[in-house]
């Protein structure tokens, strides 16, 4: 069971070397993946339709830089993640994310941004308000739903569809000082609710 996150978990970020990060993602945070992945794999299977399979982040391809930010993927596909829509919680240095993510590895991301585009009151209707939305996962910055109204909304899609490397990723932002974050069960709770409550936007995306 899923005990929470620690203040040394955000601390990985803090080693300087690859190597070094490397190892503490594997030691300290891949653990708590695994726990935490095989949870949401359940719930979203049931809630979902499909069968889900975790992928847990494995920075491979890095040689030199030590990565800014580490995750785990839910999706349908038991061979990879990327190029289809998924969930994601993850943890950058100052907080953790738990998003909805089309990423712009995604074939057939105009379709899905037209069938956004082509139900924007109903997608921006079932985007909670106290939400946040990325448009590149490999940033921090997030935009508040509560501050966005429907032509901005439709800006962004816009942008997702017709931009190669434009992406999409709709979800919360939770502060590494949050309490929630230490009480396993409280996350767990929560991780749950933000992606069920994003499961109209998932079925939307095939």
């Amino acid at each position: 069971m899923f005990s929470g996150f620690t203040k040394s978990d955000f601390e990985t970020f803090s080693y300087e070397g690859l190597e070094e990060r490397m190892e503490a993602i594997q030691e300290r945070i891949q653990p708590k993946f695994k726990q935490i992945g095989e949870i949401l794999c359940d719930d979203l299977s049931a809630v979902s339709g499909n069968e889900m399979y975790l992928h847990i982040a494995k920075h491979a391809r890095r040689t030199v830089n030590p990565p800014k930010d580490t995750w785990l993927a839910v999706c349908h596909d038991k061979r990879g993640y990327k190029k289809h829509p998924h969930f994601q919680v993850g943890l950058f240095d100052d907080h953790v994310f738990i998003w909805f993510a089309l990423i712009y590895e995604v074939p057939n991301k105009k379709q899905i941004a037209e069938n956004f585009l082509n139900h924007l009151d109903e997608v921006y209707e079932t985007i909670p308000k106290d939400f946040v939305i990325s448009l590149d996962h490999m940033k921090k910055d997030a935009f508040h739903v509560n501050e966005l109204d429907k032509s901005q909304l439709e800006n962004m899609l816009i942008r997702f569809r017709d931009v190669k490397k434009a992406e999409f990723l709709i979800g919360r932002h939770i502060d590494a000082t949050n309490p929630i974050l230490t009480n396993g069960n409280q996350f767990m709770d929560l991780a749950k609710n933000t992606m069920e409550r994003l499961i109209p936007l998932y079925k939307k995306s095939f």
